[in-house]
């Protein structure tokens, strides 16, 4: 049993926060201390590797500033030849597994990336730290208990969020399916099973991806319309199930709408994750009856940041990795010439109202070097002053490549999405594509037909849809866990693309300027090229979609 799973059995709750959730007891300058001291250990491990002789070029800093003056800023592209064919004798330290997520479409599949045992260990302890702070009401309060029930609906290992519930001692709580039954199954299979367990024995605790809570909620909903007196009778020899079943439906008949989960089951904790959990922040609340806490994590960096008890924004986590902050100027530079260093400033630098891009170093023995995440971030202040929390707050607020970010789960470059176009076979001109949110994220295609070749969108976004999934798995895995379709296509008006770039040059833009970007246009661009002339040309200063649509609170 692990020291977590020990404090919780023994009723040390006061001993659990403080080793758990004692993060947020440090002064900035702890934070800074801790920073220091944990990348100089992770310099030495990086020094006596192949990778780390790789990544650093030779250079044998000494300090944290000769480290940031030595060492480039790193990509993906950097450790590809050590880590997708998961070379273990290269690394720092020996993995203890490995996990990935969405790599880059038409390119690989997967980025792959190891965990070491001393980064699970202390990913053990944070996911505790999140558990709390999501069922509390207060400071040192631990509301969940052993054999709570908890559901499990996350994507199965070597995803990122499936292996992260390994870090939760099984023998704690009580998932829902078992975890060594769950991962055996599909997705949808597992969700109904889990749910089916969920009304006879009760639900405590969930932990998901935002647009999977949403997803799950509004199935729940629409598959409680069904339920007649036949569903009942054959509950009676189940009469815990029959009995939540019936209370909830009460509940909502009295409130005249649908069924909802939190008519059924009162939860302790919901912790979600995911770029879009701003978004969803309200529905979920509405469907599940509290806020899900948010937390800030990725198969690179684990978890970097978490909301706390308030439900605001989030606090940074010290102890895991170590925080350069790329700041917004630098890091379009650095985007529009990839050999560009871009500087960076530290935890203790950063600026209230700033976007940042964020890199990280992975500490105890993780492979990643200044690594850059390709997540802009805002500093919305430099501590909690409602919870005393000494250290900066932050919220997600795009990402800033050329990726469209879906679910969480894909992440489609323009490079794949054009292939997917082509593939169809379809006669058209031009085409842009942007990530639109509203009541789910959408993949926007907006396409110009050629004069003979008009089929209907329907049609168009029926064949694009089944192109991105045949070349991008993770994209098909929206359909296959989610049963989320995202794209939705409109046809634009003859010469729409010719007439903008036309109108842009009478108006003296810079060459580079007159044709719309194929990924993430922004809303000016948009209605120029859906109402022509009648729109006003957007200005050079306007952000592109993803910004617009991914910004949290």
């Amino acid at each position: 049993m692990t020291t977590e799973a020990e404090l919780i059995t023994q009723g040390k709750n006061e001993e659990l926060w403080r080793k758990c959730c004692g993060f947020i007891e440090l002064s900035l300058d702890d934070c800074m201390n801790i920073q220091r001291r944990l990348l100089l250990e992770q310099i030495e491990l990086l020094k006596n590797c192949k990778l780390g002789r790789s990544i650093m070029r030779g250079a044998e800093p000494e300090t944290v500033e000769e480290f940031r003056k030595q060492v480039p800023i790193t990509t993906y592209v950097d450790y590809e030849p050590f880590l997708l064919t998961k070379n273990e004798r290269a690394l720092p330290q020996k993995p203890l597994f490995w996990q990935h997520t969405s790599g880059r479409s038409g390119e690989y599949p997967f980025k792959w990336v190891p965990v070491t045992p001393r980064q699970f260990d202390e990913l053990r302890a944070l996911i505790f730290a999140c558990l709390s702070f999501a069922s509390c009401r207060q400071k040192g309060e631990i509301a969940y208990k052993r054999k709570d029930k908890v559901l499990y609906a996350l994507a199965p290992p070597p995803y990122t969020t499936g292996s992260l519930i390994h870090a939760a001692p099984h023998e704690l709580f009580d998932f829902l399916p078992p975890v060594k039954v769950a991962e055996d199954m599909p997705f949808e299979d597992r969700v109904q099973l889990g749910f089916k367990m969920a009304l006879s024995e009760g639900l405590d605790i969930f932990f998901a991806l935002s647009s999977v809570l949403v997803a799950i909620g509004e199935r729940f909903s629409q598959r409680s319309g069904e339920i007649g007196m036949k569903d009942i009778k054959a509950l009676m020899g189940n009469p815990r199930m029959l009995s939540r079943l019936l209370q909830g439906l009460v509940k909502s008949k009295l409130a005249r709408r649908p069924l909802l989960p939190r008519d059924v089951w009162k939860l302790k904790g919901l912790v979600s994750t995911g770029s879009d959990g701003s978004v969803f922040r309200e529905r979920v609340k509405e469907m599940w009856g509290r806020y899900p806490l948010d937390v800030y994590g990725g198969t690179e960096g684990i978890v970097m940041a978490t909301q706390t008890w308030d439900y605001q924004d989030m606090t940074f986590i010290p102890h895991l990795n170590f925080l350069e902050f790329i700041p917004q100027q630098e890091s379009l530079k650095s985007r529009d010439d990839p050999y560009y260093q871009p500087s960076t400033v530290l935890l203790n630098e950063v600026k209230p109202g700033e976007m940042y891009e964020l890199a990280i170093t992975n500490f105890y023995g993780g492979p990643l070097v200044r690594y850059k995440l390709g997540d802009m971030i805002k500093i919305t202040s430099m501590r909690n002053q409602k919870l005393n929390i000494d250290i900066p707050q932050m919220a997600f607020h795009s990402r800033v490549d050329d990726m469209i970010d879906i679910a969480g789960f894909t992440r489609l470059t323009e490079r794949v999405i054009w292939q997917a176009i082509e593939n169809t076979g379809v006669a058209y001109k031009e085409w842009t594509v942007r990530k639109e949110v509203r009541e789910k994220p959408i993949l926007h295609l907006y396409l110009e037909p050629r004069e003979n070749g008009y089929i209907s969108e329907e049609q168009i976004a029926e064949s694009v849809h089944h192109e991105l999934k045949r070349l991008d798995a993770p994209y098909a895995d929206l359909e296959a866990f989610l049963g989320l379709r995202p794209l939705e296509v409109t046809l634009l008006p003859e010469n729409a693309f010719q007439g903008y770039m036309l109108r842009q040059q009478a108006a003296g833009a810079d060459l580079a300027h007159l044709k719309p970007p194929h990924i993430n246009p922004s809303d000016g661009i948009i209605e120029c090229l859906v109402n022509g002339d009648k729109a006003p040309l957007p200005s050079e200063t306007e952000e592109p979609a993803e910004s617009v649509y991914s910004e949290t609170k």
